[in-house]
């Protein structure tokens, strides 16, 4: 456990802020040791703009725009002041490897490249990367029950619009049939994110949720988004073992079956309206005393306050049948103070036992962290998701996977550098010292490692 800052000595103190001192130099020390590859691989990302007519190679473009979002930039004209002050164009061209020029790309250029990319080149480094993480074991202590690595499902709007924007738009009209009735005009996405550590998510793989044209009869919706992504995931992912965690929008027959057919477990958010006939089962094998029950005492420390003991009261009924599909049914209630304090319900694929009852229900309640850890921090305290970088719906989509790279990277830097948890810089302070170091630190050869390559452009 780290030390609270009160209890470092001199000489600690003195080496965190040694090391905090030049941040884009550790932010690339992280870089370097997970993604040795990824400037080449960056490189290597297929541009589809006339290669004749280009000033700014794809790589300067899409690092970029990578740093603008680790950087808590919000805005494209932001970035184009922020980015084109000497010493920082300076170091995005050494990291890069490249030749130097006077300036970085404008954000017209750099929004007009984002138009033409193919969204599938960015997956393609996603993919790459989320392998690189599995690859190295640095995160097997995540895995539930020492197996399965959980990806959390969840959906969430990114930009709303008062008149249409596209054919691809989802539509919510309000007040129907009053002379206040108004339509609005969105865009969704269906995010899966794979779970490294206790607080810490990062996005594994992404489905639009779009119409796919203007006069559609019925929209798409968040479980058909799911059956794409699921596709997607196992044509990326073919043999890793998965634990979907979802709400109970996903406790549903076709999402089991997804499931199934793809060898995956689920451990899914649980309402007795979502399935009647299994909760009425359930029921009957609880009146009967013929569930089993764990009870767990934890102590809770809050700083400042005493103790507070609370007991876990888990319950589960195993062997449940419904469509095809033997599953788990467990409940959760804690109590503090001998007063009930909260209840959760699951359904699972995977047996409960006695001793695994904990770990589950500890599992299920972490599908919070994608709302958390995920989206509430990427729409109001970092990378302000919400914010149209482009007007473009293809760039829209960039924009955004473009983000969910950066975030990989700067979640990785803020575990692996001691000195920014023992401290609790926040996240602001940590995207302000990212951007000042690359403005104002002139970086060395020796402060990062790449190999440099030649790559051949079509």
């Amino acid at each position: 456990m780290a030390k609270e800052n009160e209890e470092l000595t001199r000489g600690e103190k003195r080496e965190i802020r040694r090391t905090l001192n030049n941040e884009i130099k550790e932010f690339l020390k992280i870089q370097a040791h997970y993604f040795p590859e990824l400037i080449q691989d960056i490189k290597s990302v297929m541009d589809s703009r006339n290669q004749s007519y280009i000033t700014y190679e794809i790589e300067v473009i899409l690092y970029m725009m990578i740093l603008k979002n680790a950087c808590s930039i919000e805005s494209m004209q932001e970035m184009s002041d922020e980015f084109n002050i000497d010493e920082c164009v300076k170091n995005i061209y050494k990291i890069l490897g490249l030749e130097e020029k006077e300036y970085l790309p404008h954000y017209v250029t750099v929004n007009e490249c984002l138009k033409r990319l193919d969204n599938a080149e960015l997956e393609k480094l996603r993919k790459k990367m989320i392998y690189g993480l599995i690859r190295k074991k640095s995160f097997d202590h995540a895995r539930f029950l020492g197996k399965h690595w959980l990806v959390i499902v969840d959906a969430t709007q990114l930009f709303s619009f008062k008149e249409r924007h596209c054919e691809h738009c989802l539509t919510r009209t309000y007040n129907k049939g009053t002379e206040q009735e108004y339509t609005i005009y969105y865009h969704q996405v269906l995010e899966a994110k794979i779970v490294l550590n206790d607080d810490m998510v990062v996005s594994i793989a992404t489905e639009f949720i779009e119409n796919e044209e203007e006069n559609m009869t019925k929209q798409d919706c968040e479980i058909n988004s799911f059956k794409r992504l699921a596709k997607s995931l196992k044509d990326m992912f073919p043999r890793l073992p998965i634990c979907i965690l979802g709400d109970s929008l996903y406790a549903c027959g076709p999402v089991f079956d997804l499931c199934k057919n793809n060898k995956w477990e689920f451990l899914i958010r649980y309402k007795d309206g979502s399935i009647p006939t299994l909760a009425e089962e359930y029921k009957e094998i609880n009146q009967m005393g013929e569930n089993e029950e764990e009870v767990i005492e934890i102590e809770y420390m809050y700083k400042r306050k005493p103790k507070v003991k609370a007991t876990h009261k888990i319950k589960w009924v195993n062997d449940l049948y419904y469509q095809g599909h033997n599953v788990t049914v467990m409940e959760l209630e804690i109590e503090k103070n001998q007063k009930k304090w909260q209840e959760f319900q699951w359904v699972t694929s995977i047996k409960v036992t006695n001793w695994t009852a904990g770990e589950f229900a500890e599992t299920g309640r972490k599908r919070w962290l994608i709302e958390n850890e995920g989206f509430n921090i990427q729409k109001n305290y970092r990378y302000m998701i919400t914010h149209a970088n482009s007007l473009d719906y293809n760039a829209m989509k960039n924009h955004y996977l473009l983000t969910q790279l950066a975030d990989i990277l700067v979640q990785l830097y803020e575990n692996g550098v001691k000195g920014i948890k023992i401290i609790k810089r926040t996240i602001e302070k940590i995207s302000e010292g990212l951007l000042d170091s690359i403005q104002r630190q002139p970086l060395k050869e020796e402060d990062f490692i790449y190999e440099r390559f030649q790559v051949r452009r079509e």
